[in-house]
């Protein structure tokens, strides 16, 4: 294996966009339309790559998966917790920020899909 990257499906990318760019900062590479909105987008946070997909792009594409593919949870690791609490301010918790007991300090919140996400920090060694 050389890479893993995870594929949200959701209902409305350009929902999605404000929290995955305007709050945790990746950034938009590849856009594709499907008919006058956004059908599939790849999102870059350095070497960190996410990709959106809208459940009419899917239907459109694979019908049979459309209406199986659920939510995910992402663990996202970052170097410092600091900016993404500052930034994930006002988002719907999933839990609140704790410690856990292997050595994190987390954040996990929903994005606008309804998708959780975990922001964890590790302790330096």
């Amino acid at each position: 294996m050389k890479k893993l990257t995870p594929v949200l499906v959701v209902d409305s990318i350009e929902e999605c966009l404000p929290f995955w760019v305007g709050k945790v900062g990746f950034t938009k590479g590849v856009e594709v339309p499907h008919g006058e909105k956004l059908g599939f987008v790849i999102l870059n946070h350095g070497p960190v790559e996410l990709m959106l997909q809208s459940r009419a792009s899917v239907l459109a594409d694979v019908p049979t998966l459309a209406h199986e593919i659920g939510k995910a949870a992402l663990f996202i690791e970052v170097e410092d917790l600091a900016p993404f609490r500052k930034a994930l301010a006002g988002a719907p918790k999933t839990f609140e920020e704790r410690s856990t007991f292997y050595g994190a300090r987390e954040i996990g919140v929903r994005d606008p899909d309804g998708q959780c996400v975990t922001f964890a920090q590790f302790a330096k060694q």
